[in-house]
């Protein structure tokens, strides 16, 4: 589904949210130390779309708050071993300034050596969760190595946010997302640690249905909307929010690594007639759940 020169739009930014909405916690966006941020907007140049929002993690968080997001969620993930500890002081020390409206997410590369210490220091560092990208890490989801993360989340209530669906598959990843993601993978975590919240982003993508069907099965899953609001990727079949279980299913936006204007997604949810308190559901309270955030 990635490939090399994917579009770019240049609808305009919004000042500020869409008026008439709920309050708005953001519950997918990316940032990263500069150097870092420097090599993922290099990838994207050459094998998917140009980051429209090429600016530092913390001015990316302000830019956000400053519209009038209530919350954000802060994810990374560590892209090779060793660099874990690294990126958890990174968000740990971005998180701190911004007065309790930024939720920093953990980072650590399945099989490291030490990652169960890794991820007890980032969690005493005052971080919330993890966030694990299965087609940039490589990892089975249902391996030994992946069942000690799940364990320990379980065991420190700990939340995890984990792209776990196989698309949008990209031909430049080390390992073939069709190989090591699935919905039935997923359902076999589920199944095994029933006290572990997991997130799957972009509503699982290619295996929405499926996932729906998870969501409405498995109290411990949750779904983000990250992208699948925008009209970007072809879809077989529209998005229709109102028939998944709404207590399950939160807003993301995937910022800055976005290839259209930051609020082309919430646009999308004040024109769609959702209301009222799937409205609340979606935007902040099933995140909120989710996190352990207090509004």
């Amino acid at each position: 589904m990635l490939r090399p020169n994917l579009p770019s739009y240049n609808d305009p930014d919004g000042e500020h949210v869409p008026e008439g909405l709920p309050s708005i916690v953001d519950g997918h966006v990316h940032i990263f130390p500069p150097e870092i941020f420097a090599a993922l907007w290099t990838w994207f140049d050459e094998n998917a779309w140009p980051i429209r929002y090429r600016m530092a993690a913390s001015d990316a968080i302000d830019y956000l708050l400053s519209r009038g997001v209530s919350h954000v969620v802060a994810l990374q993930y560590a892209h090779k071993p060793g660099i874990s500890r690294m990126l958890n002081r990174f968000m740990a020390e971005t998180c701190s300034r911004f007065s309790g409206r930024v939720t920093g997410m953990a980072a650590v590369f399945p099989g490291e050596p030490d990652a169960d210490q890794i991820l007890r220091e980032a969690f005493g560092m005052g971080l919330k969760g993890v966030k694990l990208h299965a087609h940039v890490h490589c990892f089975d989801l249902n391996s030994e190595e992946m069942n000690r993360i799940y364990a320990l989340c379980a065991s420190e209530k700990k939340p995890l946010v984990i792209h776990a669906g196989r698309e949008p598959k990209s031909e430049a990843y080390r390992c073939d997302s069709y190989q090591i993601c699935s919905a039935e993978r997923v359902k076999r975590v589920l199944e095994d640690f029933p006290d572990l919240k997991i997130c799957v982003p972009h509503l699982g993508f290619d295996e929405i249905s499926a996932y729906g069907r998870l969501v409405e099965r498995f109290g411990n899953l949750w779904l983000d909307t990250t992208m699948m609001l925008a009209g970007y990727f072809p879809m077989k079949d529209p998005i229709e929010l109102q028939r998944f279980r709404m207590d399950r299913v939160m807003y993301g936006s995937d910022f800055p690594n976005i290839p259209y204007a930051w609020d082309r997604e919430l646009l999308w949810v004040k024109r769609s007639g959702l209301k009222g308190e799937f409205l609340e559901w979606l935007l902040h309270k099933s995140v909120s759940e989710f996190i352990g955030l207090k509004m």
